[in-house]
């Protein structure tokens, strides 16, 4: 009997890992395929035919696109929140960690192009509200709440060692401030031609700008002159090295 029990758990655990592994598998072509062909005529059954499984069997892993493109979002996100988690880790002022969440992101972005063209079409109400509650909850608990949990830290350190002062805000208030700025950021970039257009500085090194800009507004000491070309150079040089080592050429 328990030689047939094994059997039965090693079996069930073998099936476990081959469905795992096919979910990967189509997550990766699907992000292929947006790459390759567009986000907007991505059809499940096109996929289907990419990897050479049937379509019911897609259809087992994901109930429908809407269910795959929020999975595909939470996959990619995956690396976004272990930026920031560095970010959190880091052995510095609360300031410069803040700061150091959107050199984190221009990395991020860098290293995936195609993530928040993918995540700005999934997130929008039509395809989100057509996405299963449990793809959607899987979405907030490994992407959603370990980043407000990450950037809620730093305000919070920020608040404890006196470099900032709530007054009548929160922390959740301060950080969908910032969360605001990069959305907005990101958002800019992928509309086609409008940074073009009002022919901006490079996008992400505005971003880095009106974040010190508006930490001075919160009065987040210490307060930095925010058009010191040479010390923002210097700051985000310091943060690459430091934090991001591995992913940034230092030459």
């Amino acid at each position: 009997p328990y030689t047939t029990l094994f059997r039965s758990v090693g079996f069930r655990e073998r099936r476990q890992r081959e469905f795992l592994d096919r979910e990967r598998m189509f997550l990766e072509s699907a992000r292929e395929l947006i790459r390759d062909e567009g986000l907007l005529g991505f059809q499940m059954a096109r996929l289907a035919e990419l990897c050479e499984y049937s379509v019911g069997t897609l259809y087992q892993h994901f109930g429908s696109k809407e269910d795959l493109l929020v999975a595909l979002t939470t996959a990619t996100a995956t690396e976004h929140v272990s930026l920031f988690a560095r970010v959190g880790n880091w052995q510095a002022p609360s300031r410069e960690r803040l700061f150091a969440i959107a050199v984190a992101d221009s990395i991020f972005v860098q290293r995936n192009p195609e993530y928040f063209r993918v995540a700005q079409y999934t997130l929008c109400e039509v395809v989100w509200r057509a996405a299963s509650p449990g793809r959607r909850s899987e979405f907030m608990a490994e992407t959603a709440e370990p980043i407000r949990t990450i950037v809620n830290g730093i305000i919070a350190d920020a608040v404890a060692s006196g470099d900032l002062s709530l007054g009548v805000l929160t922390q959740d208030s301060v950080a969908a401030g910032f969360w605001a700025l990069t959305c907005g950021v990101h958002d800019l970039v992928h509309a086609e031609g409008v940074c073009d257009a009002y022919q901006t500085e490079d996008p992400y090194r505005l971003l880095c700008r009106h974040t010190n800009l508006m930490l001075n507004g919160f009065d987040w000491k210490p307060l930095i002159d925010p058009h010191d070309e040479a010390a923002l150079d210097a700051l985000i040089h310091r943060i690459q090295k430091e934090v991001f080592h591995d992913l940034c050429d230092h030459t």
